[in-house]
């Protein structure tokens, strides 16, 4: 028997989430994020591990001079899948994303090929622009199982 006091919630759980909250992090408890119909953060489902509108938001707000179509296809180049490539390959093409920005290619206004827009994710001089949100308790379905992590940042 677990002597009182002694859970992974209390020792470990709540102290991160205390931490990260105290650095500027929003919080959500997401153990019932579907009791009441629509999620509050924009999930259709458990299988939905992106928080596409809060990114595109702030997509939009990192990249005000950039299109709103180059937004989306950031997000779809962001969010593609890369499950038949190697966790080594495909962490190394989604980091470069993050770190180097989602490059777009855009048709040129005077007809003559494409330019490309560079959608910065992350911005990296200024952090306090960037949004952070640690869920506990998120429940993620995939193709056999439904799994539930004690902490996700986001």
């Amino acid at each position: 028997m677990t002597p009182k006091g002694y859970t992974e919630d209390i020792l470990i759980e709540q102290p991160a989430i205390t931490l990260l909250a105290e650095l500027g992090w929003e919080t959500f408890n997401a153990y019932s994020e579907f009791d009441n119909g629509a999620s509050p953060l924009g999930r259709e489902t458990k299988a939905e591990v992106v928080l596409k509108t809060r990114l595109r938001e702030v997509l939009l707000r990192l990249n005000p001079e950039v299109s709103v179509e180059s937004i989306h296809q950031a997000i779809e180049e962001l969010t593609r899948d890369r499950s038949r490539m190697s966790a080594v390959a495909a962490n190394r093409e989604v980091y470069h994303l993050l770190k180097n920005g989602v490059r777009v290619p855009v048709p040129d206004p005077e007809g003559d090929g494409e330019t490309v827009e560079v959608v910065q994710v992350i911005d990296w001089d200024n952090p306090a622009n960037n949004d952070f949100l640690i869920c506990s308790q998120f429940w993620i379905s995939g193709e056999m199982y439904t799994r539930r992590t004690d902490l996700i940042g986001f």
